[in-house]
C-alpha cells in the first residue's frame, strides 16, 4: 500500500514495474534528471516533460493536444465536482450568518476542541508511531509485509468502525474526550510509522556509530544525530495526521455523543438535523481555513523531506538490536498490542450481547424492515457497488492526471496543478457533500437524484491518493525509454500507453485496491448523499447506532465486523502485491 510520502528507489520501481508508490526518494530518474524538469527552469527545449523526460522527434502538436485534452478532462471534473460546490459553500457562508457564527462563544469552544483534540491525537500518534518506524526501518523482522499490513489496517478502517471498536473496548457509550483522542491516534499511527520509517531506512548508520564511538550513549546519539535527521519526516507526518484528526467525523460522531463536537460534526448536525445551511456554511469557512493551513505545512514539510531524501540514495542495512536497542523493539510490540485491542474487542462484541454469546446481530442483518429500509446485506452490496464505481472513476481520472503531470514542460505549472489535485484530500468530505446539495440541482437531470452521485463524491476523495501512488512511479521511468520510443515514431499518446502504463501496472493495481478500501468506508460525503432506499454499510451503521435497542446495537457491531474484515483482507492483498518491490514507505 502506498501513502503520499513513501519513497522507493528508482532501481526498484524500474526493475519491477514500479512499487506501490514507486519512484526514487526524490523522484530522480536514473540518468540524473529531476522530477520536475530536465533543466533549471523546469523544462528543456526539445520537449522534456515535467519529469525530465526528453522526447526528441515527438510531434509538438501531439504533445500539446495530449496536455490540452488531458488537462481539460481532469480540471473539468475537479471544477464541477469540487471547486464549484466548495465555492458555493464559501459564498453562502460569506453572504449570511458569518458574523453571528464568529461572535458566538459556542463556535470558538468547538474550534478549540477541534484543534485541541487534533493536536493531542497527533502527539500521541507520533509517540506511538516512532517505535514502529524503528522496527520497520532497522530490525530484520520476518514477514515484514504482513507487519506493514497489520500496522496499516487501522488507517484504512472506516472512522465509524474505529469509533465502534473503541466503544466496545472501553465498555461504555458515554461521551469521552480522551476516547476520541485515543481513537484518532489509533487511526493515524500508520501514517507516522510508514512515513518516518521511509526516511529512517535511508539514514547512514555510520553517523550514529561515530557519535557512539565518541562517547555518546544510545539516547544522546538518537537525540543529537538521528532525531534531527528525521525531523522533515516527522513534520510531514505530523501535518498529515493533524489534518486527518481535525476533520475526523465518524470517530467524534460515535464517541462524542453530541457533548463533544468538532467543526466536522457540527456542520453535519446543522445541515441534517437543524437545517441551518447558512450556519453550516459559515463553519465550513472556518474549517477550510484550518485545512488550508495544515495543507501548507504538509507541503512545506514534504518538500524538506524530499530534499533530505535526495541526499540519501542508499539503504541502511538492518541489523539485530543489541543492548538498549531492544527498548524501542519492546515498545513497538506494546504498540502493536494496543492497535490490536480495539479490533479484537469489536469482533468479540459483535457476538456477545447482554444475554450472552449470540449471532443474533449477524442473523438480523439478513432481515428487512425495522430501523433499516433494506437488509444489512443489501447495504453491503450498495457499498461494494458504489466503491467499485468510485474506483474505476478515480483510476481513470488519476492515471490521466499523472500522465499530464509528467508531460508538462513547466515545473511550476506541474507543481501548481499537483497541489490543486491534492486539495480534495484535505477539504472536509462533509463540506463537499453539503456543496453538492446546494449546487448540482442546476445541472441537466438533477444529479442529486443520480445513483452515480455517491461514487462521484467517493472518487473525488480517493483520486488524490491514486495520484500520490502512481505519480512517483511514472516520474521514475528512465526518460531514455521514452526517447527511444519517440525516435521510432511513437507519438505522446502511444508513448504513454505503451511505455508508461505497463511500467506503472503494479502501482495502478495497488492504487485500485487502496482506493476501493477507502471508498468502501467513506462516510462524510456519503452520509449526506446516500438515499434512504440505497444506504451504504457505513450509513446503515450510523442509522443503527442512533436508535435504541440491543438488537440494533448488535446489528451495528456485526456490520462493523464485516466491514473491518473486508478492509483487512484488501490491505493484506495489497501488501502481498507490493512486497517484492517495496520494503518501506
Amino acid at each position: 500500500m502506498a501513502f503520499p510520502d513513501e519513497p522507493v528507489t528508482t532501481e526498484e520501481a524500474a526493475g519491477s514495474g514500479g512499487a506501490a508508490n514507486g519512484g526514487s526518494p526524490n523522484g530522480e530518474s536514473p540518468n540524473g534528471g529531476s522530477p520536475n524538469g530536465g533543466s533549471p527552469n523546469g523544462g528543456s527545449p526539445n520537449g522534456a516533460g515535467a519529469d525530465g523526460t526528453a522526447i526528441p522527434g515527438a510531434r509538438p502538436g501531439g504533445h500539446a493536444a495530449f496536455i490540452t485534452v488531458g488537462s481539460a478532462l481532469v480540471l473539468g471534473f475537479l471544477g464541477v465536482f469540487f471547486a464549484w460546490p466548495v465555492a458555493a459553500i464559501l459564498r453562502l457562508g460569506l453572504s449570511s450568518g458569518l458574523d453571528e457564527i464568529l461572535t458566538a462563544p459556542e463556535t470558538w469552544r468547538i474550534v478549540a476542541f477541534t484543534l485541541g483534540q487534533a493536536a493531542a491525537s497527533t502527539l500521541l500518534a507520533i509517540v506511538a508511531g516512532m517505535p514502529l518506524a524503528y522496527l520497520l526501518a532497522r530490525v530484520p523482522v520476518p514477514g515484514k509485509a504482513l507487519l506493514r499490513a497489520l500496522i496499516t489496517v487501522p488507517f484504512v478502517l472506516p472512522t465509524l468502525v474505529v469509533g465502534m471498536a473503541f466503544r466496545a473496548l472501553l465498555g461504555t457509550a458515554e461521551p469521552n474526550a480522551w476516547a476520541i483522542v485515543l481513537a484518532n491516534a489509533f487511526f493515524n499511527v500508520a501514517v507516522v510509522a510508514r512515513t518516518v520509517s521511509g526516511l529512517w531506512t535511508q539514514l547512514d548508520p555510520r553517523a550514529t556509530d561515530a557519535a557512539r564511538s565518541l562517547g555518546a550513549g544510545p539516547l544522546r546519539a538518537f537525540r543529537t544525530v538521528t532525531l534531527p535527521a528525521l525531523r522533515p519526516a516527522l513534520w510531514s507526518a505530523g501535518a498529515v495526521v493533524f489534518l486527518f484528526c481535525s476533520t475526523s467525523f465518524g470517530v467524534v460522531l460515535v464517541l462524542g455523543g453530541g457533548r463533544y463536537r468538532t467543526l466536522e460534526t457540527e456542520i453535519y448536525l446543522r445541515t441534517v438535523r437543524l437545517l441551518d445551511l447558512s450556519g453550516a456554511a459559515a463553519l465550513s469557512l472556518l474549517q477550510l481555513a484550518a485545512v488550508l493551513a495544515a495543507l501548507a505545512v504538509a507541503a512545506i514539510a514534504r518538500g524538506r523531506r524530499e530534499n533530505a531524501l535526495a541526499l540519501r540514495r542508499s539503504r541502511a542495512a538492518v541489523r539485530r538490536p543489541s543492548g538498549l536497542e531492544w527498548i524501542p523493539v519492546g515498545c513497538a510490540v506494546l504498540v502493536l498490542g494496543a492497535l490490536a485491542a480495539p479490533i479484537v474487542a469489536l469482533l468479540v462484541r459483535s457476538v456477545n450481547s447482554r444475554g450472552g454469546w449470540s449471532l443474533a446481530g449477524y442473523r438480523a442483518l439478513s432481515g428487512t424492515g425495522g430501523v433499516l429500509d433494506v437488509s444489512g446485506w443489501q447495504a453491503a452490496w450498495n457499498s461494494l457497488r458504489a466503491a467499485t464505481d468510485a474506483t474505476w472513476m478515480s483510476l481513470l481520472l488519476g492515471v490521466l492526471a499523472c500522465l499530464v503531470l509528467t508531460s508538462l514542460r513547466s515545473r511550476w505549472t506541474a507543481e501548481l496543478m499537483d497541489a490543486g489535485l491534492m486539495l480534495p484530500l484535505g477539504v472536509s468530505a462533509v463540506t463537499v457533500g453539503f456543496g453538492y446539495l446546494v449546487t448540482l440541482h442546476v445541472l441537466p437531470g438533477d444529479l442529486r437524484t443520480s445513483p452515480l452521485l455517491v461514487p462521484f463524491a467517493q472518487a473525488l476523495v480517493i483520486t488524490p491518493l491514486v495520484i500520490r501512488t502512481i505519480l512517483p512511479v511514472l516520474r521514475s521511468v528512465d526518460p531514455r525509454v521514452r526517447a527511444a520510443a519517440a525516435t521510432l515514431g511513437a507519438g505522446p499518446w502511444r508513448i504513454r500507453r505503451e511505455v508508461d502504463l505497463p511500467l506503472a501496472g503494479r502501482a495502478v493495481m495497488t492504487a485500485a485496491g487502496f482506493g476501493f478500501v477507502v471508498a468502501l468506508g467513506e462516510f462524510g460525503a456519503t452520509g449526506f448523499l446516500a438515499r434512504p432506499e440505497t444506504p451504504t454499510l457505513p450509513v446503515a451503521i450510523s442509522t443503527l447506532i442512533s436508535r435504541p435497542g440491543e438488537l440494533n446495537t448488535q446489528m451495528a457491531y456485526a456490520a462493523c465486523a464485516l466491514l473491518m474484515l473486508v478492509t483487512a483482507g484488501a490491505v493484506l492483498l495489497i501488501e502481498t502485491l507490493r512486497s517484492d518491490s517495496a520494503g518501506e514507505f
